[in-house]
């Protein structure tokens, strides 16, 4: 039972948004980390983000038995109560706003509520289901986790910041819309509009490549603003270029399914190195 409520929270996703707080936080701290604040921010924005996948597990779990890969899973199959799940969630969420509250700042509280009320409220309960537009809305709150790092860290709201959560926003989308086109007869099924159900995959592809131009451009601003060195700026300008070539690959590509996921994987180890390099090549 246990690890069934371990799976409502969404291990992976929450390990991601560890390692772009972690990377969020080390750049705001411009080489001045404070260790015990790190925590807090990591410990409080995981418990924040479990809470969140707890509600989204709760609101989809009618479209989640319609879906392949997510039929299994435990409010689906009713293995654990709503009533249960709900209050799990709001343990978590309360557990996590009080770490950041007694260990960052107020700031980094204020965002980490907004990135929930956003992903829950927002997207989850209605855009996701009505409209082509939740993966752009969804996106806001997929930024939010390397903000609060970066607020916790440096205790104020600057163009750092802003460009960080631009970086991860528009990384959001080509991510997203990759696995839409991976996982295409599970949202048509569902009837959830993603862009490439609505759209076609062809104009999927064509959103795919302009967000990760906008991306790699988002990437490069660290460096040219002085926040990182020039080892983060040649590292995300090859990964950026590997990205762009990976994206137009895609239009000759003979197996559109196949494609996506490789592109979905990429994304995942590019933010990741980044998020590393963001850390280690921070202009102090």
């Amino acid at each position: 039972m246990i690890k069934k409520f371990y799976t409502l929270t969404k291990p992976g996703i929450i390990f991601g948004n560890l390692i772009t707080t972690a990377g969020g936080f080390f750049l705001g701290s411009r080489g001045n980390v404070n260790y015990v604040t790190l925590l807090s921010a990591l410990l409080g924005i995981s418990l924040v983000v479990a809470c969140g996948c707890v509600f989204n597990n709760i609101i989809d779990r009618d479209i989640d038995r319609l879906m392949e890969r997510t039929k299994n899973r435990a409010l689906v199959q009713g293995l654990i109560s709503v009533r249960a799940a709900f209050i799990y969630g709001l343990i978590l969420g309360l557990s996590g706003f009080l770490i950041l509250y007694l260990g960052t700042n107020l700031l980094a509280v204020a965002v980490a509520f907004i990135g929930l009320l956003v992903y829950v409220g927002i997207y989850s309960l209605w855009l996701k289901r009505y409209s082509i537009y939740g993966t752009l809305i969804g996106s806001i709150s997929g930024a939010v986790p390397p903000v609060v790092g970066y607020l916790a860290a440096s205790g104020h709201f600057d163009i750092g910041a802003l460009i960080l959560f631009f970086i991860l926003s528009i990384w959001q989308i080509p991510h997203s819309y990759a696995i839409a086109i991976y996982r295409f007869n599970d949202y048509a099924n569902a009837k959830i509009p993603v862009l490439p159900v609505v759209k076609g995959i062809f104009y999927a592809k064509i959103q795919i490549l302009v967000y990760v131009i906008a991306f790699v451009i988002a990437t490069l601003m660290l460096t040219l603003l002085k926040y990182t060195g020039y080892m983060y700026f040649i590292t995300a300008l090859v990964l950026g270029i590997f990205w762009i070539r990976l994206s137009i690959v895609g239009f000759y590509a003979k197996d559109d399914k196949k494609w996506a996921r490789k592109n979905f994987l990429f994304s995942v180890i590019c933010i990741t190195i980044l998020s590393i390099m963001m850390s280690i090549d921070v202009v102090r």
